[in-house]
């Protein structure tokens, strides 16, 4: 029954979710962490980082390790099942019976309005995750120097040269990630083993 409820949850997840992984963070957030309780808001925060850099889609791979947290090997299975199906039944339908979908003037318009729904909605939940997770000064920092590499390769151009191309593959998402990891090791490990124990 467990494991059902585990498939219904995260199927619900699955089919409310438009505009790809980052869209559905606001719904896992509501479902998993404030009506299931399955994980918190920093453990969801700390599944997405991970989800980010590891092989795969951030979405399913956020769900297994959620599962795979709640219920073990099975529970990774039955969350990435969930996750993947409502869009499997979606796009099998959209791909047997609609030729050229995305070229119909009612649907492009209509992910014209949810395509700006669902920044709205990542933003608001960028700022109440950022608010469980920024919790002092170093924090920040990593945060806020994060945030403007990440928009320095976002937008602007780098030249076609080999050390365009070099800037381009360092400031990547994964590699961002990794180091930030690295910083925050260095920085609280110390204080890990002073205290007996992780802040």
């Amino acid at each position: 029954m467990e494991l059902l409820k585990m498939f219904l949850t995260f199927a619900k997840v699955g089919v409310m979710t438009f505009g790809g992984g980052y869209a559905m963070l606001p719904i896992l957030q509501r479902e998993i962490v404030e009506k299931q309780k399955w994980a918190t808001d920093a453990e969801l925060t700390d599944y997405f980082a991970i989800g980010q850099c590891t092989p795969g889609i951030i979405a399913v791979n956020t769900a297994t390790f959620i599962g795979r947290k709640h219920k073990g090997v099975l529970g990774g299975i039955v969350a990435t099942l969930g996750v993947v199906f409502p869009s499997l039944v979606i796009i099998t339908l959209i791909a047997a019976f609609l030729t050229n979908f995305a070229d119909i003037p009612l649907v492009r318009n209509a992910l014209t309005g949810v395509n700006a729904c669902v920044v709205a909605l990542i933003a608001s939940s960028v700022i109440k995750l950022g608010k469980s997770t920024l919790k002092n000064s170093p924090s920040v920092v990593i945060f806020l120097c994060v945030l403007a590499l990440a928009c320095v390769a976002n937008f602007v151009p780098f030249p076609a040269v080999w050390w365009g191309k070099l800037l381009d593959t360092v400031i990547s998402p994964a590699v961002l990630i990794v180091c930030a990891g690295v910083v925050g090791v260095i920085l609280w490990m110390p204080a890990g083993k002073k205290g007996g124990g992780r802040e």
